[in-house]
């Protein structure tokens, strides 16, 4: 059976397969491997298959609505969805039940899509590794002794082992795109107000971004197509057209200008990761109109982010510390010596660096980075040693934190496997509002290249705790 949401679209328009069929195949798929990955914290088995039902009968009164009409699809468990808990993998809200969609739920719902359930993650967003959860820690389909990379693991683990055709994360320092590149899919962070986070447990709001992952660069046009746009109840939402993404794949990047920040962003690589982006900057080079090494500064004070947590969760770390995870807690607490003078400074330096990058555009069309410098570690290591899950996962988003602060958007797309057969990504950065020319080029290189076919073989086992 076709995997892909571009082509089970057509096939379910046609009325060639059921979205029944499919969403009983991704709940049956979810029974089995959920076991072993720990990728959904709640599955919504009943509500989804009366969801494919009436999919199914809108369609065949030929109320086709889109290309996710019937697709089964997930959700990153803090975005808030009504009647189904939402817990952020946090026992301080084990039982939440929320009253209100989240408004990218609301446009899900609009386009026809199959809401599956909601996906594990590290425990409030606030880590790259995922497994800090009140839930148990995520495996990573393509070795179960590896970490997923986070806060989005569970889902990315859910999307490469077909858990489902997509899953909508959130992206604070690269939550989206750091697990895609741990599980070997595509993640895309849209520009910093492109699609509304109202209804999004926040970890930063001046750096949350909401996106989507899934299985090739045309899906993740399709969902953006669907969630995006201005959303006037929500502060941070810009009211700023949106593209014809999926349109927009179809344009050559022949006369994109790439530029190779090779300062900071390819500083100590692991050597199987260098070798990769290397092999996938000769590819890009062909595709475009060729790549040249460019030098700019890149933000890396993470005050506001430590702040703006620490002012969400302080009267919860105050009434209930006991309801966090310790390092969860540890990390809150540290926002708490942050003085209203360095956060006003500290603000006032990322609007400074949002406009500085536009200049860094000027020569350039797109930035191509690799999307993390290192390879997923083991989990067994992190949790026998867990001085060293910080220092890990500062490493993991050196490169995506930065495209937070800036608020442009970007995708991590498979460029290659190490020796041991987990995935290495490719981190494309485009201009505000841009995500055409991200996806674009993304596309020619992902259909130049076959990475994007192989799928997990769930090698190895997880240790028992």
């Amino acid at each position: 059976m076709p995997g892909t949401i571009l082509e089970l679209s057509d096939l379910i328009r046609r009325r060639s397969i059921s979205p029944v069929e499919l969403t009983r195949g991704c709940l049956a798929r979810v029974e089995e491997l959920n076991p072993i990955l720990n990728a959904f914290i709640t599955v919504t088995t009943e509500s989804a298959l009366a969801d494919a039902r009436r999919a199914e009968e809108e369609i065949k009164r030929g109320g086709w609505r889109g290309p996710l009409h019937g697709i089964p699809i997930a959700l990153k468990d803090l975005i808030d969805t009504v009647g189904v808990r939402t817990t952020a993998a946090s026992a301080l809200f084990k039982d939440r039940v929320p009253a209100e969609d989240a408004e990218i739920v609301l446009r899900l719902k609009k386009a026809g899509a199959v809401l599956i359930g909601k996906q594990n993650l590290h425990e409030f967003a606030y880590g790259g590794s995922s497994i800090v959860s009140d839930f148990g820690e995520v495996h990573n389909p393509w070795n179960l002794a590896h970490i997923t990379g986070g806060s989005s693991g569970g889902s990315a683990a859910a999307v490469a082992a077909g858990l489902g055709y997509g899953a909508i994360g959130t992206d604070t320092a690269g939550s989206v795109r750091l697990p895609a590149a741990c599980c070997g899919v595509v993640g895309l962070k849209p520009t910093y107000g492109r699609i509304s986070t109202r209804g999004v447990i926040p970890l930063s709001w001046s750096l949350d971004h909401v996106g989507p992952i899934t299985t090739t660069v045309a899906d993740a046009a399709i969902v953006l197509q669907a969630i995006a746009g201005c959303d006037r109840n929500e502060i941070s939402s810009a009211e700023v057209p949106t593209s014809d993404y999926v349109a927009a794949l179809q344009e050559t990047p022949g006369a994109l200008r790439v530029g190779i920040p090779r300062s900071f962003f390819f500083d100590d690589l692991d050597q199987e990761i260098s070798a990769a982006i290397d092999e996938a900057l000769a590819v890009i080079t062909k595709l475009s109109a060729g790549v040249r090494e460019i030098t700019f500064p890149v933000a890396t004070d993470r005050t506001v982010q430590t702040a703006e947590s620490y002012a969400y969760h302080a009267k919860s770390v105050a009434q209930a510390p006991e309801l966090y995870q310790p390092e969860t807690l540890r990390r809150i607490r540290a926002g708490a010596n942050v003085s209203a003078a360095d956060y006003i400074h500290r603000r006032r330096e990322l609007d400074e660096a949002r406009r500085a990058i536009m200049s860094v555009f000027d020569s350039v069309d797109l930035l191509v980075t690799p999307t993390i410098p290192t390879p997923p570690p083991v989990i067994a290591d992190l949790k026998e040693n867990p001085d060293l899950l910080r220092p890990c996962e500062i490493l993991m988003l050196r490169n995506t934190r930065s495209v937070n602060v800036w608020g442009v958007p970007a995708i991590s797309i498979p460029c290659g496997f190490t020796a041991k057969g987990l995935p290495i990504g490719l981190q494309i950065i485009g201009p505000h509002w841009r995500e055409d020319l991200v996806l674009q080029l993304a596309y020619a290189y992902e259909q130049a290249t076959g990475w994007h076919t192989r799928h997990p073989a769930f090698i190895g086992a997880p240790k028992q705790n």
